[in-house]
């Protein structure tokens, strides 16, 4: 196929059927179980997942449960944070890393992102951590953005500084590591979601928490239950957040192969670098001028790339010229959460988080999944380098 016949071909940001196609035949078997053994909520399908979700992780206990905004909640509730108390995390994140925190009574206090990596910048939550405030704050909840873990390094010296819970929003996080540790075996609870655009997905909405200590994991159990531990005895006001078992089929299949589609990402990620810098676009950043500044791995970190995420100054002019060409991208997060308007509430004003601000103008995300082809790949970066010359 000559290269400007490529370049008139239709580029998805994700096309699940590729996925779904050589699993059909084991994914219909997996349900068909389900259907058979009549597992619909929680059950053998769940547990069978949650064992081998474990064993991947090297955790102690993996909790399935309704979707990643449940798996948050159940991670702070279950870490002990309630009222009284406040959690530090993200202004530029999805929704539910703050809504979360608010389901649990807490209070959430925001610290700014690093501009090179769009985590949770650990110099930005000391500053929080020092200055008086009225609610104490007992948490921090780093998110690993895009697929790669928050500077866990500098996140459990403030730990043990100040005394206090790390809950990782590993939700886009299955797979990636700081230092050798999985994400979900860092912190004292974690949460992962299963939406169907997340590199490990369910067919449908699933999430889970993974944690290392027994007390936490058995108030996760009783809090996805409406707060059972005995049927119909209600020791608290849980909720029903239980994974059902058409979702734990799924996921059960998957698990097996997503070592393999995180490290196809890894292989697509390195392709848009190469094509970047032979295209002449790429910019060393942290904030673009000309060109685009390309997404980056933390030394010591290993990145599974949920997401490949350009910063480029023109980026919604570029983004229409993309969709005009057919070829998908996405914005992950025009709006930081600091100005939605559902958390005015919380006190904040524009100028208050600037990198949060500046990188919710700039971002862009552009197609990544792992049967994302070669030449799909050159018709992304050509038409940029069309745009921008």
């Amino acid at each position: 196929m000559e290269k400007a016949e490529r370049e008139t071909l239709p580029v998805p940001m994700l096309d699940l059927k590729r996925q779904y196609l050589p699993l059909h035949q084991e994914l219909l078997e997996a349900l068909g179980n389900v259907l058979a053994n009549q597992q619909f909520i929680l059950g053998e399908p769940v547990a069978a997942f949650e064992r081998a979700a474990a064993a991947q992780l090297d955790v102690a206990h993996t909790l399935g449960c309704s979707s990643g905004t449940d798996a948050l909640w159940l991670a702070l509730a279950a870490a002990g944070i309630g009222p009284g108390d406040a959690v530090v995390t993200t202004p530029f994140s999805f929704f539910a890393s703050v809504s979360a925190i608010l389901r649990a009574g807490a209070t959430p206090v925001l610290a700014d992102i690093d501009p090179s990596t769009f985590n949770l910048a650990p110099a930005a939550v000391e500053d929080v951590l020092k200055a008086p405030r009225p609610t104490p704050i007992r948490a921090v909840l780093p998110v690993h953005l895009y697929g790669q873990c928050a500077d866990w390094t500098a996140f459990s010296r403030l730990s043990k500084e100040f005394g206090l819970k790390l809950v990782e929003d590993a939700a886009q996080a299955w797979g990636a590591e700081w230092q050798g540790v999985k994400a979900g075996a860092l912190g004292d609870a974690a949460a992962f979601s299963f939406y169907p655009t997340k590199n490990l997905s369910a067919a449908g909405d699933a999430g889970m928490v993974s944690t290392k200590s027994d007390d936490v994991a058995e108030r996760v159990k009783m809090l996805r239950q409406h707060g059972m531990r005995r049927r119909y005895y209600h020791d608290e006001v849980g909720w029903n957040a239980r994974m059902d078992g058409f979702q734990g089929a799924v996921l059960a299949v998957k698990l097996k192969y997503i070592e393999g589609w995180n490290q196809a990402r890894r292989t697509i990620a390195k392709r848009y670098h190469a094509l970047f810098h032979a295209a002449g676009l790429a910019e060393s950043g942290p904030y673009p001028v000309h060109g685009v500044v390309l997404p980056h791995e933390v030394p010591g970190s290993r990145h599974v790339w949920h997401q490949y995420v350009i910063r480029t100054s023109r980026r919604d002019e570029l983004r229409a010229f993309l969709t005009n060409r057919k070829i998908g991208s996405e914005i992950y997060y025009p709006v930081p959460l600091h100005l939605q308007e559902a958390l005015q509430p919380l006190g904040y004003k524009a100028g208050d988080f600037p990198e949060a601000e500046r990188a919710a103008q700039e971002v862009l995300a552009l197609p990544i999944f792992p049967e994302l082809r070669e030449d799909e790949q050159e018709t992304v970066v050509a038409a940029i380098a069309e745009f921008l010359s």
